[in-house]
């Protein structure tokens, strides 16, 4: 794989400046009384260097790996201190970048001023760790990184969570470590199994390397142990991402945490699942992914209809809103492993319109239930009425979610359905399905908080104030511009796109297609 160097550390700097803004914070008792300015200070920092980092790529060449910078870190092992982004990359840092200072904007009225310096420290920590993860080079590096952002999630959830927080973040942190222990066998087998090329010149070999690209120029390994490998890989990323049926650690986790923990966990962390299967799943493992496209395919097809039909099934909008997104992380996998370069690029422009959208809808709930003392769907009924702003921005927040025309979601929603249709006509069946279950899921939710005669009681709830228009007023602006001008993002993944679909056999999804149709009809029945 090509690389274009940086010329300054940029990427080093992003992840650098929120670290030290964490232990700042934590060092510094006096300065917990900062602690909102100065975290909303430095997560602007980080944004303007991604803005920074943008300026300086080169999207005509967005299949190659830019801004890299390479240092030596452990030799022994091999691994370096290793970033560098492609356009996807590149894409998810800047949405990592995006929403930060937004969650600590919106957050401000959440958590006690006295326990403010730990949540935002908490919160930098993590978008440190972001950086580092969409931007690593190394496996090892990556891996690290991919454990160790655990601890701040876990602490977020388990210290500002509702009741059920220390349940929720221990379930969290249970599935999260079982998926990071069985890829830490595969990052050891990759360790035995790359063996280093010798020197051109010399003819003698180099030393061990887990650069990327390195391991996938180099893996000797038999197709048995190589599929092995993968699947350690895969699981991993599988409970991430997360698809049916290792998902249930996605729901009980969202309802007991703040809905700003929820935007960073759901709308961006969890997209290392479908962003690990890209960058490293794909490139490290290719028979094995063609091997494996067919069952994933079909897991994929469950994991849309399975969601959106439990979606449904909802009284609680925190786990409503979850569940949804389980039945959109089912098409973005089914985007990158049916073999279409349209649907592979439209899977990656959805971890993008994804991330937008979840952040408008829990941050939205999270004022409702801010107002009404309760996210119950039961327990809620003519709130538009009341508070207008509020049911606007559900409402385009939703209808982004479900793809409507002009709005984020549209795009890449229409690139997964044609170019599954391209290769399938029962996947994409599937997919279709889905689409309608989820009008109903946004829909049918809407009219019953917010149509209606509001409830007495209700008299007098105020709408959005200031700082809360301040927060959502850049997300639906940011939903109307990809929506509206998407060829920006489009083709700039497009080569990317193509490197991906070449990957995957058309046959695999092919084959997949029967298993799909009769696995979704048993679970409409």
């Amino acid at each position: 794989m090509q690389t274009i160097s940086a010329p300054q550390p940029l990427l080093s700097l992003m992840a650098l400046l929120p670290l030290a803004g964490a232990l700042l914070l934590w060092a510094v008792p006096p300065l917990g009384r900062l602690a909102r300015p100065l975290g909303l200070l430095v997560s602007l920092g980080v944004l303007g260097l991604g803005i920074r980092v943008l300026t300086l790529f080169d999207a005509s060449q967005a299949s190659t790996v830019q801004m890299a910078e390479t240092r030596q870190w452990i030799p022994a092992l091999g691994a370096h201190w290793a970033l560098g982004v492609d356009g996807l990359g590149l894409a998810m840092l800047l949405l990592g970048a995006f929403l930060t200072p937004i969650v600590l904007l919106a957050s401000w009225g959440d958590v006690p001023a006295d326990r403010q310096a730990r949540f935002t420290g908490l919160v930098l920590c993590l978008e440190a760790f972001i950086v580092v993860i969409f931007a690593a080079r190394d496996i090892f590096l990556f891996y690290v990184c991919f454990e160790a952002m655990l601890l701040p999630v876990y602490f977020l959830i388990g210290t500002f969570g509702g009741p059920g927080r220390r349940r929720a973040a221990l379930k969290f942190l249970l599935y999260s470590l079982a998926g990071g222990l069985v890829m830490l066998v595969g990052v050891v087998a990759l360790m035995v199994n790359s063996i280093p090329a010798p020197d051109p010149t010399t003819g003698i070999a180099g030393g061990p390397s887990l650069l990327i690209s390195d391991v996938a120029a180099n893996l000797q390994v038999s197709q048995g142990a190589a599929r092995w490998i993968f699947l350690s890989f895969f699981l991993a990323f599988a409970i991430k991402a997360p698809m049916v049926p290792v998902h249930t650690w996605l729901p009980d986790t969202a309802e007991q945490a703040t809905p700003g923990t929820s935007v960073l966990l759901i709308g961006v962390l969890d997209k290392i699942g479908t962003y690990g299967m890209i960058a490293l799943v794909l490139p490290l493992f290719p028979e094995a992914s063609r091997w494996a496209a067919p069952v994933i395919l079909v897991l994929a097809a469950v994991s849309i209809i399975y969601g959106g039909l439990v979606a449904i099934a909802q009284d609680h909008l925190y786990r409503l809103i979850s569940y949804t997104s389980i039945s959109h992380f089912g098409f973005m996998v089914l985007g990158i492993f049916v073999g279409s370069q349209v649907a592979a690029n439209g899977a990656m422009v959805y971890m993008v319109a994804h991330g937008l959208s979840i952040a408008g809808l829990y941050l939205v709930t999270g004022f409702l239930a801010r107002r009404t003392g309760t996210v119950l769907i039961s327990e809620l009924g003519g709130m538009a009425r009341v508070t207008p702003l509020v049911a606007g921005t559900f409402l385009v927040s939703g209808l982004a979610s479900i793809a409507l025309p002009g709005l984020s979601g549209f795009v890449p929603e229409w690139m997964v359905l044609t170019g599954t249709f391209s290769v399938s006509t029962a996947l994409g069946g599937v997919a279709l399905a889905g689409v309608v279950i989820a009008a109903v899921y946004v829909l049918v939710p809407y009219q019953r908080v917010f149509t209606g005669a509001p409830d007495p009681s209700r008299t007098g709830t105020p709408d959005l104030e200031g700082r809360e228009k301040l927060v959502l007023v850049p997300v639906i602006a940011a939903m109307l511009a990809l929506g509206l001008a998407p060829a920006v993002l489009t083709s700039t993944l497009d080569g990317v796109a193509e490197q991906v679909s070449t990957t995957v056999s058309r046959q695999a999804a092919g084959d997949a297609a029967t298993s799909a149709s009769s696995a979704t009809e048993g679970i409409t029945k």
